[in-house]
């Protein structure tokens, strides 16, 4: 694929702007500008209106605005913290200014009868509104309203670069590249499709016209931002459809079993697999079957029975004569795989090893042998599996638990000790957080996707409901009489220790409010404070019944099989995400008795946080809960970028730019088939860290 070679202006270092040397260049790295077009693409987060002058008496608290007034009074006020309060004036109301770091020259110059005029937050005041520590200039007679000729952005910064600086060096890039900024979208899709030049829009983004005030401007709804928003999107889908098309490139064992593995396999379980499960095994086994690497990403609700797909796709595999990993975020789901697949294949005489990082010595020795010598037809593991000691000898087929949880470059060098010659191993992937369409078809385009909507027969639906905090002592006696029924319950807090900030149930505090309240019961505390070892132990205790009440944070929303465990409580749900809510409900109810999830929450509720209450009491359906929760969180926190820091979109979002998405599609294609040239400058653009991870 051709390279953007910085040959045009967009693509130069950002050093060949004015003002920009080697000490700025440095810190504008910090935020991934390096080169012209990312300052062009470096969008602003919000606006000010300064381009006209608000009467004091139409200020509202929260707004920024330009207010001018006459000085009536000055004065230095001493009290919790000394400041310089000066009252200002106009024929409509009056406002205070508020200084706690000022010296002799500023009040020399604030005299009564001047005029200020200021640009700042409102607030409220002692007496009435109040800006502290506004930009200000003071006038000896009243101030001119030729102000600011377009909305002024906001934009994300970095130390050691203010906001007038970065204005001055996007408008710099805008100026330097005028006329000169390449169009990656097909004229005729741009014509049929009406979209703004993307000069124009860039100018418009960066300087939003004075007629577009900030109460009417809704940004997602202007021509401009359309246009970007378009090309965001674009970007994306053309990526995935490249890293697809460049996937099916490369090679793959077609895999043939010589035995009867698969049939033994099936043979041998207790329980007849759903329809659901059926199909998925056929559309994994269908590609194993070719020579072109398969990456099959399978999502379903907790217990939707994914693990037995991945084992009918491993045994297809060893019978193949191929070895298999299987790649889980934690060494306690690495064991509890372990177990499984120790149970469904040692009595078929293959071997299944564990490699984790709490092995000891002399088992990690032996484990790393009988990898390296093909002995261990199963593999399964944590992070330790990509160590460089690990030398498989044929590995063809990885799966690969939870997949948000792992690093592109983890899961990268997973898939690279696989690859013999030109063939790479096949792929499966496994989540647990069912996707909604939009994000499927945007974020995992290069991916093929299962879905298994059915759960096993017998499974009954936890039962939710939503319990105010006030009426806290029904979920003590719901405690007691499951305990005393010889079930086992889950306690769930959303914070380690107490907070000063937030009014929330902590952990450490709960365990110890549930022992003086149910004395008669054995409670465990688990939380990500704790070591791993420590945590594991906690976690079995619980597992083999040594514990009653496990009071926990978030750590076990990917966790152990607890069958005994059917009542979850969740303190604080309003302060949770839907999707987080439905996993840690989906801890329980993994037995044949009816569970029960309980969600205390604090009044009052604001409307996001009700919405995702209901959404879970009226329904268990994860793919349904996937949807709501992208329409209330977007899909930056669904991916996991939030968390991380990663930004997801610059200038779209999903949730709410649903429309453009079909089109996209279109013009997606259309790229990729008739101006490939335009695919690697339109990446660039976007998405530059895109690259040769996209395969994994």
């Amino acid at each position: 694929m051709p390279s953007d070679k910085p040959t045009d202006i967009e693509s130069q270092q950002v050093t060949v702007l004015y003002r920009v040397g080697p000490s700025v260049a440095a810190k504008l790295a910090k935020i991934q500008i390096t080169r012209v077009r990312d300052l062009l693409f470096h969008f602003p987060y919000r606006y000010q209106d300064r381009t006209r002058i608000f009467p004091l008496g139409s200020l509202q608290v929260g707004t920024s605005a330009v207010v001018a007034g006459r000085i009536q009074k000055v004065q230095v006020r001493s009290g919790y913290r000394r400041s310089l309060v000066v009252n200002i004036e106009d024929d409509t109301g009056l406002l205070t200014i508020r200084l706690f770091h000022f010296n002799n020259n500023q009040m020399e110059k604030l005299k009564n009868g001047a005029w200020l005029r200021c640009f700042g937050e409102v607030r409220i005041g002692h007496r009435c509104l109040e800006m502290i520590h506004p930009e200000y200039s003071v006038w000896q007679s009243e101030p001119p309203t030729d102000l600011e000729s377009t909305l002024t952005p906001v934009y994300p910064l970095t130390e050691g670069i203010g906001q007038a600086f970065m204005r001055s060096l996007v408008q710099s890039a805008l100026k330097t590249c005028n006329g000169r900024i390449k169009e990656w979208v097909p004229p005729e899709e741009s014509s049929r499709l009406q979209l703004d030049p993307l000069d124009a829009a860039l100018n418009r983004v960066h300087k939003p016209p004075k007629e577009q005030t900030l109460d009417k401007f809704e940004l997602h709804k202007d021509e401009g931002f359309q246009r970007l928003i378009f090309e965001e999107l674009l970007s994306h889908q053309v990526a995935r459809r490249w890293l697809k098309q460049k996937r099916h490139k490369n090679y793959a064992a077609a895999m043939q079993p010589d035995g009867d593995l698969s049939q033994r396999l099936a043979s041998s379980l207790s329980f007849e697999p759903t329809q659901a499960q059926r199909q998925v095994i056929r559309e994994t086994i269908a590609d194993m079957r070719q020579s072109t690497p398969m990456l099959r990403l399978i999502q379903g609700d907790v217990g939707s029975g994914k693990t037995l797909v991945a084992a009918a796709a491993a045994a297809w595999a060893v019978d193949s004569g191929y070895q298999v990993a299987i790649m889980a975020p934690t060494e306690l789901l690495a064991e509890q795989h372990l177990q499984t697949f120790l149970e469904w294949f040692t009595p078929l005489e293959v071997k299944v090893v564990l490699l984790t990082g709490r092995l000891s010595a002399n088992d990690q020795r032996n484990a790393l042998a009988d990898i390296r010598k093909g002995t261990a037809g199963i593999v399964v593991g944590t992070h330790a599996l990509f160590q460089e000691a690990v030398k498989f000898k044929k590995l063809g087929f990885i799966v690969v638990d939870e997949q948000h949880r792992f690093g592109v470059s983890q899961r990268y060098a997973l898939r690279e000790k696989g690859m013999a010659g030109e063939n790479v191993p096949h792929q499966l992937i496994m989540t647990a957080t069912p996707i909604p369409r939009s994000l499927a078809m945007t974020f995992y385009a290069d991916l093929d996707v299962s879905s298994i909507r059915e759960l096993p027969p017998g499974r009954i639906p936890v039962h939710t409901s939503a319990v105010a905090d006030n009426e806290r002592h029904r979920v003590v006696q719901q405690v007691k009489e499951t305990c005393s029924a010889g079930r086992q319950v889950y306690w769930v807090c959303p914070l380690i220790d107490k907070s000063d900030y937030f009014e929330v149930e902590s952990a450490v505090e709960k365990e110890v409010e549930v022992r003086n309240a149910l004395p008669d019961l054995r409670v465990g505390l688990l939380h990500g404070r704790i070591k791993s070892l420590e945590r594991d132990k906690i976690m079995e205790k619980f597992r083999s019944g040594q514990i009653d009440i496990l009071v926990a944070t978030t750590v076990i929303e990917v966790g152990v099989d607890v069958p005994n465990a059917n009542l979850m409580i969740i303190e604080n749900a309003e302060r949770l995400g839907l999707a987080q809510l439905h996993q840690l409900r989906g801890r329980v109810g993994r037995g044949t008795d009816q569970a029960n999830c309980i969600l205390l929450y604090r009044k009052p509720l604001s409307k996001i946080a009700e919405e995702r209450l209901s959404t879970l009491l009226r329904t268990n359906d994860g793919f349904e809960i996937a949807e709501t929760d992208m329409k209330l969180r977007g899909a930056g926190e669904l991916l996991g970028t939030k968390q991380t820091g990663a930004q997801l979109f610059r200038i779209a979002d999903l949730p709410r730019d649903m429309e453009f998405v079909e089109e996209v599609g279109k013009t997606a294609d259309v790229i990729i088939n008739r101006y490939p040239e335009n695919i690697q400058p339109l990446i660039q653009r976007w998405l530059p860290a895109e690259g040769e991870y996209g395969d994994v």
